[in-house]
Order: structure tokens, then sequence, then C-alpha cells
């Protein structure tokens, strides 16, 4: 849930309801919101998912793809529905967009993959297809699935490094000393210019949207 201003808005559309925010960072959840109706807890989805408690709705926004085996995780979490529940997903579609491609090439080169080999993710995200298999084989009614596109549009070749320095990139930082970091990203931005050549810079970010009625 990050800082919660997206679960806030959750429970304020569903004032009726008890709404409950998980995340792992002790960080993120002291700046979230309190209200009656609303709290937070410092904990991870798998452990959440490992409690004997049942929802009416299951929401999940750009946290799955950190996930590994989604084969075996989306349908541990609809277990945790009640038996008219809902689950609703949103991520990022890692293994098509075009920056997460370039950067999965670059740390599997030298001289970076021999620091970075043992933190290498391949992204869990399965394909339409597979998700609206997984979703009806575990008992949904009803199944919306689809991709969209988020286009960034912009004028800067740093917009785009900064776009995926916050979130795919950090991993990688994390693990490099300062010398072998600065030539990372100085080879990772010249990449970037390389597959975006003209300006205005459209890149076209896409994401995962999974509705399952259960």
């Amino acid at each position: 849930c990050g800082t919660g201003e997206l679960t806030k808005i959750l429970a304020d559309k569903f004032a009726e309801s008890k709404v409950l925010g998980i995340d792992t960072s002790a960080e993120m959840l002291a700046k979230a919101p309190l209200q009656d109706n609303l709290s937070f807890s410092r904990i991870s989805i798998q452990k959440q998912i490992e409690l004997n408690v049942k929802w009416d709705l299951i929401l999940a926004n750009a946290s799955l793809q950190w996930i590994n085996d989604h084969q075996e995780l989306f349908p541990a979490m609809i277990a945790r529905l009640s038996g008219d529940g809902q689950l609703a997903v949103q991520m990022p579609s890692q293994k098509e967009n075009l920056l997460n491609q370039i950067l999965f090439e670059l740390v599997h080169e030298p001289p970076y993959f021999e620091k970075l080999s043992g933190v290498i993710r391949q992204s869990p995200i399965l394909s339409l297809d597979e998700y609206t298999f997984l979703l009806i084989r575990s008992g949904a009614k009803q199944v919306v699935i689809y991709q969209k596109v988020y286009p960034l549009i912009t004028q800067s070749i740093d917009s785009l490094y900064e776009f995926i320095a916050g979130s795919a990139l950090i991993p990688y930082m994390e693990k490099l000393d300062e010398n072998m970091k600065s030539e990372f990203e100085k080879e990772f931005r010249y990449r970037i210019s390389k597959s975006f050549p003209s300006s205005p810079f459209i890149y076209a970010f896409k994401r995962l949207i999974l509705v399952g009625q259960f």
C-alpha cells in the first residue's frame, strides 16, 4: 500500500467497510493516514496470505510483480476471499516494457553480471491467456483482463531514466560500488538514448489489469 493514499480512497468510497493496507516498509507506513474504517499493518503479502482471514475484496496495485510464482500466488490469494469476493490487480507488463528490456539486457553483461547475478530477477508476470486460465480454474465466475498503455511523453532522456530508477533499477544499484554504479548509470542512459533517438520521446508503458468475481 505504500503511503496509503490509494488505500484511503478505497476506505472513503466504501465507508461501511473495514479496510486494511499492508506494506513491509515502516518508512512508508509512517506516512499513512488513519481513520475509523482504515488501518495498516507492516507485513508482507506472503505472510498476510498465511493468516486465516477472509476478505470481500483483495486489491493489489503495482505490488505483485515483486513476488515470484504467480501460478501459486494467485490461487493462494483467492483462497482468502469470502464466498462472493473479488480480486483486483494492476501490474506493469515488465516483459513488454522497453526500459525493462534494456535494463535486463545490461545486467547480464560483463562486468555487471558478476556483481549482480545474485539479484537478477526473471519477471514473474504471466500472459493474458495464462491469467485468464488461472482465475477461471480458481473459481472465478466473471473475469475482466486487459493490457492498457499509459504513454509517457517527454522531451528529456533524464525523465525516462528517472521513471525506472525508482523501481526496477533499485536492487541493482544497491549492489554496485560507487565507481561501477556511475559507469552502469552512464551506460544505461546511453542505451536509453539509442532506443529513443528523437524528441519528443514516447514511452508506451504497459500495465495489466485483472479483475475476478468469485
